[in-house]
């Protein structure tokens, strides 16, 4: 693999670290430069470091929450029940899907489906439902989310393995048609993107163990910028959906989708 330069560090990151929690997907993203410009694939150790700034950016946004929920879960485990209680068990019951999709077809997932077209197409298909769903007009909060609700935004997560999907677009999608405020729905993604990113990462570090020395210093500022961005981006999101909807974001990704399906043409 070709080491990347200072330039495509900073670029990679940045996007990663804006389009992680949005509902645009990241791997659409990602392949652009690569499509465009020629550069190089980021590699495994790259792809660790952008994710762990992630998963940091979400867990200081989300300290105080996330803290109550994991003291309300073991509280529940002692009798002493709670609607904070049911969401941490329910997030992790939403994890266990896509987790299992991962052990089973991560492999296939990565060596048949990762290419333009799915990614193209797999990008417009996530806009048309993210636009249907948001037109529901939901008025629960996560206080309301139950069981079964949990197990479909599991499943919808499972799904977003498919690159180009969006693990944001989807159980955002999910939430909304089930019936929860633009906000709730948000919320619930991005709490429940700290196991899964915590799984990823750490099963994904396991193979650098066989990898040479990486360039730490280009790592380190790869993390420090995607988790920045990644935090600003969370932070605007959750202040701005109400007000603006997803509209923006599906007209976006419907353009986003024409480029890559611009890009397969012009490749055939």
């Amino acid at each position: 693999m070709e080491p990347l330069g200072w330039w495509q560090v900073l670029v990679l990151a940045l996007i990663q670290g804006l389009t992680e929690f949005l509902p645009i997907s990241s791997s659409a993203h990602l392949i652009l430069p690569a499509a465009l410009f020629g550069w190089p694939d980021q590699g495994l150790a790259f792809d660790v470091a952008v994710h762990f700034g992630s998963l940091l950016a979400v867990l200081v946004y989300f300290r105080t929450r996330l803290a109550d929920l994991a003291c309300s879960g073991l509280n529940s485990l002692r009798g002493r029940h709670s609607p904070a209680g049911r969401l941490a068990w329910g997030i992790l019951a939403a994890t266990v899907p896509v987790g299992l999709a991962g052990f089973l077809f991560g492999d296939l997932i990565e060596s048949r489906l990762r290419n333009l077209a799915v990614i193209a197409t797999a990008t417009l298909a996530g806009a048309l439902l993210l636009a249907l769903a948001d037109r529901q007009k939901g008025g629960k909060s996560l206080a309301n989310i139950g069981g079964l609700a949990v197990l479909i935004i599991g499943m919808a997560q499972a799904l977003a393995l498919v690159p180009g999907a969006s693990r944001s677009g989807l159980t955002m999608t999910a939430a909304l048609f089930l019936g929860l405020q633009r906000t709730a729905a948000a919320q619930f993604s991005f709490l429940l993107s700290v196991p899964v990113i915590l799984l990823s990462t750490s099963w994904k570090a396991l193979g650098l163990l066989e990898t040479p020395a990486a360039p730490w210093m280009q790592l380190a500022v790869a993390a420090a910028v995607a988790g920045v961005a990644a935090y600003l981006c969370i932070r605007g999101f959750l202040a701005l959906i109400e007000r603006i909807g997803f509209m923006p974001f599906v007209v976006y990704r419907g353009l986003l989708a024409a480029v890559l399906f611009a890009i397969l043409l012009y490749r055939v």
